[in-house]
């Protein structure tokens, strides 16, 4: 079952947990949140939002939706990238402008030392050129999605043959809880196909676990879920699960955010989940505003118009992040105390990477490109994306490779107890008051507007910022 491509698990038994005794309320909050500060930026450019990433009001608590946009030169159409194309896609100010990003750029930027932002940062989308980060991970990476992908295989194969990656370790897992197999949808095939690439980019050593639903209905969705938490922890010792899809908030949601911990039983194995903020600018999604998991906001890189080296990263007006109506933080999940006070509610995101669809990642998706007629075999098959749905698989992947095995559950071996318990946050929290780890660690983002507040350290768009080097993740 370990080494196969296409494993179909039947008969899911869904539990609705709560989490609520774990979270014991620390005290009245001292602080006070301000989400909204300043007008949304404007998407530069031309995007395509697939029929998958529409939100609509009525599906909160409902049906999921992905956070993924397509690069487009007409708005009407995906633009199928060429290796000839120009570089830049939109310049900022005479001086500034966004491009393409690649394994090797983002993988120099982010994973490398802050310092190193000059030649080796700079995006050349050309075929065996720039492989990415060094060969690294541990465990498993699952990534849970709606429908299924035909050539999910065969898109990772090719992205990694293009830019010179490590061959994936891959496994799909087809859900037999309401279908007998998940229909392809081309939307959910373009998310499934940026979710394996780019987790595989910054731990190419993970076992990348590709999880499909039977739709985007939150009860397949969290049967999903709890496959690829006990499927990751029982056959790989843990790792990382993320989760590019969500809706608007709704009441009840916190019934369900026991599925996105590591509590099942294997609970002594580390996990640490994460989720797409939303790609609506300022305001709380779920299941983003779990406070069990890290919440994955969006930037924009940008780069010298001259060198396209990097200048800085700033807000991306699409990404997500705001006040939770409904989840608050407990004992468990304290690690926004600093900034809101105990008990108070769930402020989002965590943390950021790269999500504008002008500064966009090279994915390579041909049952999505040969839907719409817009590609037709290896290599045509390349777009470029955004959407914080970049963010989360990516993010996941980066705290992969940093080798941590953090998780929502702490066990000790003393008196064989344990307790839930937000590690991920509480590193990534824990570095704020610092007066170098987290200027070292992290790229402190305070341009740009969601129509949330940006500014320094923390925000309601980036979050504790986004990252720089393995240390503190």
């Amino acid at each position: 079952m370990r080494n196969s491509l296409r494993v179909v698990v039947v008969g899911i038994t869904v539990v609705l947990l709560a989490l609520g005794a774990f979270a014991q309320e620390r005290g009245a909050s001292t602080g006070k949140a301000a989400p909204m500060a300043s007008p949304r930026g404007p998407q530069l450019g031309q995007i395509v939002t697939p029929a998958s990433s529409i939100e609509r009001a009525e599906d909160a608590g409902l049906r999921a939706h992905t956070n993924v946009v397509v690069k487009s030169l007409d708005g009407v159409k995906p633009f199928a990238l060429t290796s000839s194309q120009t570089n830049s896609f939109a310049g900022i100010t005479p001086d500034t402008v966004t491009t393409i990003e690649t394994p090797e750029s983002l993988g120099c930027l982010y994973v490398q030392s802050p310092n190193h932002v000059s030649t080796g940062c700079v995006p050349n989308f050309y075929a065996g050129h720039g492989g990415g980060p060094s060969s690294a991970g541990w465990g498993a990476i699952a990534l849970v999605d709606a429908y299924d992908n035909p050539n999910a295989s065969t898109d990772l194969t090719n992205f990694d043959k293009y830019f010179g990656l490590p061959a994936a370790h891959f496994t799909k897992i087809e859900m037999g809880n309401s279908c007998t197999s998940p229909p392809p949808d081309p939307g959910w095939a373009l998310e499934e196909s940026l979710d394996i690439e780019w987790s595989h980019v910054y731990a190419p050593k993970a076992e990348i676990v590709l999880v499909e639903a039977c739709s985007s209905s939150y009860g397949d969705l969290l049967a999903a879920e709890s496959e690829a938490i006990a499927y990751i922890q029982y056959y790989y010792g843990g790792g990382q699960v993320s989760n590019s899809w969500g809706s608007g908030e709704f009441s009840g949601e916190n019934s369900y955010d026991g599925y996105f911990t590591a509590q099942s039983e294997y609970y002594y194995i580390p996990e640490v989940t994460f989720a797409s903020a939303g790609d609506s600018g300022c305001g709380a999604a779920y299941p983003s505003s779990n406070p069990w998991l890290v919440s994955a906001g969006g930037t924009t890189v940008n780069r010298n118009a001259s060198t396209y080296t990097f200048n800085n990263e700033s807000c991306w007006s699409g990404s997500g992040g705001g006040t939770s109506a409904y989840e608050t933080t407990g004992a468990a999940t304290d690690y926004q105390y600093p900034i809101f006070g105990g008990g108070a509610a769930r402020q989002t995101p965590d943390f950021a990477h790269d999500a504008d669809p002008n500064s966009p990642v090279a994915i390579y998706a041909q049952y999505y490109g040969q839907y719409y007629g817009v590609c037709t075999t290896y290599p045509t098959c390349f777009f470029g994306v955004g959407g914080t749905s970049v963010a989360s698989p990516s993010l996941a992947g980066i705290v992969n490779r940093s080798s941590n095995k953090l998780s929502t559950w702490f066990g000790n071996y003393v008196d064989s107890y344990g307790f839930f318990y937000a590690g991920e946050n509480t590193l990534l929290y824990s570095q704020l008051e610092t007066a170098t780890a987290y200027y070292k660690n992290f790229y402190d983002i305070t341009t740009g507007s969601n129509g949330c507040t940006v500014t320094y350290q923390w925000d309601y768009c980036t979050g504790v910022g986004s990252p720089r080097g393995l240390l503190g993740k």
